[in-house]
Formats: structure tokens, C-alpha cells, sequence
């Protein structure tokens, strides 16, 4: 991505602890949660990669078909998991913005849109994760605790943590696609 170095940093140092601690959920007893733990962190630690600045690292041209290849792969298998259970269409979307970052990466010479505006697709999926972030962080709102249950679940099994996640990626994908 191109923008202020500090920015970039930032973002990598957010998608790879979201990535490290998607990991950490693919330990969980909750086999839905390993499931979607898996391709949360593939996601996390690809915008990590994404994000380092082109000043600090730029990566051979190649990459940027790898990248696409990789998460196009992960996109079909979330459309594929989308079969029974619609949540996996998040997945779906997310992949496939990353493929379309891939893409438009390899495809400029300057490796970005380059003309004026922001391109169409670009603004639907800069729309979505906007929706999509503000929509996840109420979600996050504290709601007093029922009576009887208790905060015991470990790391990889709380569900907040698992939100919080998703919208650390959701942000990082509001700031890496203008960037482009």
C-alpha cells in the first residue's frame, strides 16, 4: 500500500496481532470457531503483508499473482462454507477484495488506481466494510452480564474477542483500499 509509513506500520502491526490471534482460536473446542479461525488469520496476516510499506519493501511482481491466487482459492472455500452457513459470505467478500487489491496492485504502474476518483468497485467495497465495521463495533457495545454465567471461556472461545477481530480486519481494509 502507499501512503505515510507510519500508517502502514500501524496497520501491519494490527492485521498481524489479529492474524496471531486468529491462530490462537484455531485451538478452540468450538469447531465452527477453528473453522473460520483459519481463514480470519490467513486474512490477517495477508493484510499484514499487504500493508508494509513500498518504502520499506517492495515486492518482486510476482507477489502480487500469488496473492491473488491464494485468495481466490480461500474465497471459493468460503462460498463453498457459505452453502450452510450465510456467514461465511463475509469471507467471501473479504477475499475477494483482497484478490481485487492483488489485482489492480499488479496491474498499475504505479501500483495503484492512479486516475482520478475512486473507481466503482472500489467505492461498493469501501460502502460494505464501512456498514460493516460500524454495524460490528455496536455489536461490541457491553451489555450487563446474565446472572450465573461467567467470564471463564478461554481465549480461543470468547466470542467478543472473535468480533473484535473481524473489526480490526474490517478497519484495515477502510484504510488499505484508498490507499491503493
Amino acid at each position: 500500500m502507499h501512503g505515510p509509513a507510519s500508517s502502514g506500520w500501524l496497520l501491519v502491526a494490527l492485521c498481524a496481532a489479529t492474524g496471531a490471534y486468529c491462530l490462537l482460536r484455531m485451538r478452540s473446542s468450538v469447531e465452527e470457531q477453528r473453522r473460520a479461525a483459519g481463514g480470519e488469520a490467513l486474512m490477517g496476516f495477508g493484510m499484514a503483508a499487504m500493508a508494509v510499506p513500498a518504502a520499506a519493501f517492495t515486492p518482486p511482481s510476482w507477489a502480487w499473482s500469488a496473492y491473488a491466487v491464494v485468495f481466490g482459492a480461500a474465497g471459493l472455500h468460503a462460498l463453498w462454507a457459505a452453502r450452510t452457513d450465510v456467514r461465511h459470505l463475509h469471507h467471501l467478500v473479504g477475499a475477494g477484495a483482497m484478490v481485487y487489491m492483488a489485482v489492480v496492485m499488479a496491474t498499475s504502474p504505479g501500483h495503484g488506481h492512479g486516475g482520478s476518483g475512486v473507481p466503482l468497485l472500489t467505492g461498493i467495497l469501501l460502502l460494505y466494510f464501512t456498514v460493516y465495521v460500524l454495524a460490528t463495533g455496536a455489536r461490541l457495545v457491553p451489555v450487563p452480564a446474565a446472572a450465573g454465567t461467567g467470564g471463564s471461556a478461554r481465549w480461543g472461545d470468547r466470542p467478543e474477542l472473535a468480533r473484535a477481530c473481524r473489526l480490526c480486519m474490517g478497519v484495515a481494509m477502510v484504510a488499505m483500499l484508498p490507499a491503493m
